[in-house]
């Protein structure tokens, strides 16, 4: 079985060893660096799996660490950070994080979600592709093509965008959808999803996520809307 590859971005010292022990003893294989500057660096040099962010850090801050890495992978991005305000944690994941933890945070939890989320990125299925419209999703790489132009989802945006597909022609409401996509249960606003659909909405430039007001979204097709 092959070990999954962890990247640590985090500038407390003490933090930083007792999580990458915490990790090492849950047989992952971790790097860790203390700064955006250095993470960006090992995040080139090396392929990682999942990726643990700190926001306030020197030279280079968690956002724009996020920022610059999801200009070339989706790879899974947990931020793991002292920023508990809300406005704070719907700018995470529109930077397009994956999961956005608080400290103090307990070891045992950070390891499920990590768990959690290697799970869903990793997972197989009979069913390789997708189609609605013009989008086709590619369920092996977690890619997704409209007409002939690649677009750059991350993990959380392709699994909602999935979803969607998977039961359309239904509404999916935002709470079903924080229960499905995140896996656990979410106590926040959800507000969360609307940020991700509105970074969805602008990466595929196509009309098809219709918002059902008061309730959540569903997909329409472009053609009904011209009939």
């Amino acid at each position: 079985m092959n070990q999954f590859s962890i990247l640590v971005i985090e500038d407390d010292k003490d933090i930083q060893e007792l999580m990458v022990e915490f990790l090492i003893a849950k047989n992952y294989k971790v790097d860790a660096v203390s700064n955006g500057v250095d993470g960006i660096k090992r995040f080139k040099e090396k392929k990682y799996d999942l990726i643990i962010l700190d926001i306030m850090m020197p030279n280079l801050d968690g956002f724009t660490t996020c920022k610059m890495i999801r200009q070339t992978s989706t790879v899974p991005i947990i931020f793991l950070t002292a920023l508990t305000d809300e406005n704070d944690q719907l700018k995470g994941f529109e930077m397009g994080c994956d999961d956005y933890i608080t400290k103090p945070f307990s070891f045992n939890l950070l390891v499920k979600r990590v768990e959690a989320l290697l799970k869903r990125t990793n997972k197989s299925s009979n069913v390789s592709k997708l189609e609605f419209e013009d989008m086709v999703l590619d369920l092996n790489t977690y890619s997704i093509v409209i007409n002939g132009r690649n677009i750059e989802l991350t993990l959380k945006e392709f699994n909602i965008l999935k979803e969607l597909i998977e039961k359309y022609p239904q509404v999916i409401t935002r709470e079903n959808l924080l229960d499905s996509i995140w896996g656990y249960d979410y106590y926040g606003d959800t507000r969360i999803v609307d940020a991700h659909i509105k970074n969805i909405r602008k990466k595929i430039e196509q009309p098809y996520i219709r918002t059902v007001k008061g309730i959540g979204y569903t997909l329409e097709k472009v053609n009904n809307k011209m009939e």
